[in-house]
């Protein structure tokens, strides 16, 4: 088979260096035994000449806590390496079925399973170059024959750095599909090492170009530690870094790291002002950073991807790249392919435990033959065989996307045409170190691509690469979506085109005037949302970066494109709701002037005399002050008009109250003054019923003196309560001196509320004291209701309410004080008598005294 030129100490320092503790001396023959069994490959097929296959099958890490007393749980087989290894199964069998590719001549193929990971990469490049022997030896009886032609993977770049040490040191040929480190070009360290993939030299400046293009200079970078991230993202930040392009952070991890320093890195990206991500990461590591990011609600971030993750279907379940864009390789037809993997069935599928999986994942049933008995009585359900793979709708039937199974496709043609040549057309006995040479040599043309190498290993074409836009499909679901082209080998600066909206970035028309560009952080700024500007903001021409404030007095119009002045609103005579209370106060003060003149013209009658005619009418000239001064609350407030309306409402209703708790009083005095050796009324005359409402309203004269003096009410223009008009209204001054005068006047209804209830048996005929009951009911409960309302009522309705109190307060008294009156001397003029007043009176001598008393 495949001669090595290695010297056999070589491969026992290689498994020396890696770890192999199995090595057990023997005096007599330098060898070693392995404890140990593996499972030397998943696929395997015969024939003349053998290629190898290493994908990562397995690549999910599940961190466990192993105590070796049984074998780990297998992880969830990956699609898209499940694809890869299919993919070279098909290629080999449409090689074996061509007549002008290697004729009479049958390929096999050894597949194995590196679960992403570098010891199980480099344990399958072993395998592959010796085999899995009992015995390893390091004399000269080592067969140094090579088990395979050539090798097919790793899927990434550090597993391929790994296996092809190996494979170099025995000149076997290793094709990647999918290891794009830079660093894999160098022919001095890894000598035989190919790839149809471009190196990441060609990525880093198309993802720099990207960044460019959308204007982002002010981004976040996430990388895998492998020498994959490492590279990729070096070579990235040299080219960001020529195109002015600021770097917040730079992290780095890997799928096997510390769970603390995943969290760190997912509190970065949460915490940092950058909106744009660049992730040169495998899908491996990724889906463990997205496991912890969506953890916690994240900010709106805008991902570019390198290809090793931007096509992974496993990506999508995290819903967290909707406008993630980033680029991936060329697609390319394969006929027949999707067909080859539609007519697996399940005879098939039992005969290989890597199928078996796949099969027993996607149907969700156990194929004959795996089930226990204990598995019948937990309900596992058995395939039936009538299973169909046209039924069902995964990435794995999806060959619309399978741009880097294209690439897996390639290879395995690359190494069929150096066999053809070294077959074929040469003399030479088929060592690896001629396919090497072939491999080289060659040039060909699959499906239409041509397929050559540079003297790197390399694809000689260049690099072109297909941007890719994740978006959310009419279903909900994202999808992939060609957005973009990049090919390298067009002039500086047109590498990059693009044909197709981006949706994650929409951009506008012109932004008008009244509006303002928002462009997020990270987002491009030629893609914006046009934002209306704020309340009290302007903007006068069009795509204003920013709104303007206008002047405290202006306004926007409603284009919010200039500033007008803002209306100034206060009660106004003129408005419906200043006319209505001016009707109103003056209706009250006639209704007043009428009383008056009926109390005038029947002055004389019983009924005015025993209702103290004084008093009545002092209570009357009160009352219709407190009508009129409701009216200084009514138009434009001025310094005079604000200190007038709240001093003559204050004085004006203590003067009316004052008159009301006097009449109450001297109705009590009236009648205890009928009580044997009483001199209440000597004490209680008219000079001092005259000095008591003067002296109640002295106090109130005295407290609205003060409020002028030290901090006396005046007209104000207040722009907070609303921002879009000004009410002039007047302040107080001292809040504390219009609540003592409130207060005041509610104190003495109060103690006039009191006294007209003690009052309420008397004889009804002429006792006046329910009637001030009532009167001083509705008045506690219009001023009692107003507090509450004027604290919360705005503007000019604050003073409208104001000015209801006090015309509701007065019709309230006026109505229950003088209306029976009223109707005895207009309609009952017949019990407006003396006799018809005293009635309940129980002695002549005691009506006679009472009258005395209550005409005072």
């Amino acid at each position: 088979m495949w001669k090595s030129k290695v010297p056999s100490l070589t491969v026992f320092l290689i498994h020396w260096v890696l770890g192999f503790q199995s090595v057990v001396w023997k005096e007599t023959s330098a060898s070693c035994r392995l404890q140990g069994t593996f499972n030397p490959h998943v696929l395997y097929m015969e024939g003349d000449f053998v290629i190898g296959g290493v994908f990562s099958l397995h690549p999910t890490v599940r961190i466990v806590e192993h105590n070796y007393t049984r074998q780990p749980e297998p992880t969830q087989l990956s699609l898209i390496g499940l694809s890869f290894a299919r993919a070279m199964e098909f290629a080999i069998k449409e090689i074996n079925s061509k007549q002008d590719l290697l004729p009479n001549i049958t390929l096999g193929y050894q597949m194995h399973d590196s679960c992403t990971a570098i010891p199980m990469a480099v344990n399958a490049a072993f395998q592959l170059a010796n085999g899995q022997d009992a015995e390893i030896v390091t004399d000269a009886s080592c067969p140094k024959v090579a088990s395979v032609a050539a090798v097919v993977g790793d899927s990434t770049s550090a597993s391929s750095i790994g296996m092809s040490r190996i494979l170099g040191l025995f000149g076997i040929p290793q094709v990647s599909h999918f290891a794009t480190c830079s660093c894999l070009s160098n022919k001095q360290q890894y000598p035989t090492f190919f790839r149809t993939v471009p190196s990441d030299n060609f990525q880093a400046a198309a993802l720099a170009q990207v960044v460019k293009y959308f204007g982002w200079k002010w981004i976040g970078a996430v990388r895998s530690n492998t020498d994959y991230g490492n590279s990729g993202m070096a070579s990235f930040l040299r080219v960001a870094e020529k195109e002015g392009i600021c770097i917040e952070y730079s992290v780095a991890f890997v799928k096997t790291d510390p769970l603390r320093k995943v969290k760190q890195i997912a509190d970065i990206i949460r915490h940092s002002t950058a909106r744009v991500i660049v992730a040169f990461v495998q899908g491996s590591d990724l889906r463990v950073l997205l496991s912890e990011l969506i953890k916690e609600p994240q900010p709106r971030l805008q991902w570019i991807g390198s290809e090793g993750w931007m096509i992974e279907p496993d990506l999508l379940n995290f819903g967290l790249f909707s406008g993630a864009i980033g680029f991936s390789f060329e697609a390319f037809a394969m006929p027949g392919f999707r067909q080859f993997l539609l007519d697996l069935s399940a005879i098939e599928a039992s005969q290989t435990s890597l199928l078996k999986e796949f099969w027993e994942d996607t149907f969700g049933c156990k194929l004959q033959g795996e089930i226990t008995q204990m598995g019948l009585e937990q309900g596992v359900r058995v395939c039936t065989g009538s299973e169909n793979l046209n039924n069902v709708n995964s990435f794995f039937t999806d060959t619309s996307q399978m741009r880097v199974v294209n690439m897996v496709y390639k290879a395995t043609y690359a190494i069929a045409h150096a066999l053809h040549g070294v077959v074929c057309n040469s003399r030479q006995q088929a060592t690896s170190g001629i396919i090497y040479i072939y491999i080289y040599r060659f040039n060909f043309t699959v499906n239409g691509y041509s397929v050559m190498f540079n003297s790197n290993g390399d694809p000689a074409n260049g690099a072109i690469y297909e941007l890719i836009n994740w978006q959310v499909s009419k279903e909900g679901k994202l999808q992939f979506v060609t957005v973009g082209h990049y090919d390298a080998s067009q002039p500086k600066d047109h590498e990059l085109q693009l044909w197709r909206i981006v949706p994650a970035s929409v951009c506008n028309e012109n932004c008008p005037p009244g509006t303002r560009k928002a462009a997020q952080k990270g987002k491009p700024i030629c893609c914006y949302d046009c934002v209306a500007c704020g309340e009290g903001e302007i903007s006068y021409y069009t795509d204003s970066p920013d709104c303007v404030s206008c002047p405290d007095e202006f306004w926007p119009n409603s284009q919010r494109d200039k500033c007008l002045p803002k209306p100034i609103e206060f009660l106004a005579w003129d408005e419906v709701l200043g006319i209505i209370l001016t009707v109103c106060s003056i209706t009250g003060t006639c209704m007043v002037v009428a009383v008056t003149g009926i109390f005038y013209r029947h002055r004389t009658s019983p009924i005015v005399r025993a209702n103290n005619s004084e008093l009545s009418f002092l209570l009357l000239f009160s009352l219709t002050l407190c009508f009129l001064c409701s009216l200084t609350f009514i138009g434009r407030p001025t310094e005079s008009s604000c200190m007038l309306r709240h001093t003559a409402f204050g004085i004006t209703f203590v003067l009316c109250i004052s008159c009301i708790l006097v009449k109450t009083i001297v109705v009590l005095m009236a009648f205890r003054a009928t009580l044997p050796g009483s001199n209440v009324m000597k004490l209680f005359g008219p000079p001092q019923q005259r000095m008591t409402v003067v002296g109640f309203s002295s106090v109130q004269v005295l407290v609205c003196i003060l409020w002028l003096v030290l901090s006396p009410p005046f007209p104000i223009k207040n722009m907070s309560h609303y921002k879009e008009r000004i009410i002039l209204e007047c302040n107080l001054g001292s809040a504390g001196a219009f609540w003592a005068v409130l207060g005041y006047i509610g104190l003495l209804a109060v103690l006039c509320f009191v006294l007209a209830f003690l009052a309420r048996k008397l004889p009804d005929n002429f006792n006046e004291a329910k009637f001030i009951t009532f009167s001083m009911l509705i008045f506690c409960a219009v001023w009692i209701t107003f507090i509450p309302a004027y604290v919360s009522s705005p503007g000019k309705f604050t003073v409208a309410l104001e000015i209801f109190a006090i015309l509701a307060s007065s019709f309230g008294l006026m109505t229950c004080i003088y209306f029976p009156k009223c109707y005895i001397i207009l309609l009952k003029p017949e019990q407006n008598t003396k006799k018809h007043l005293m009635g309940k009176v129980p002695s002549k001598s005691l009506q006679d005294q009472m009258w005395v008393c209550l005409r005072w």
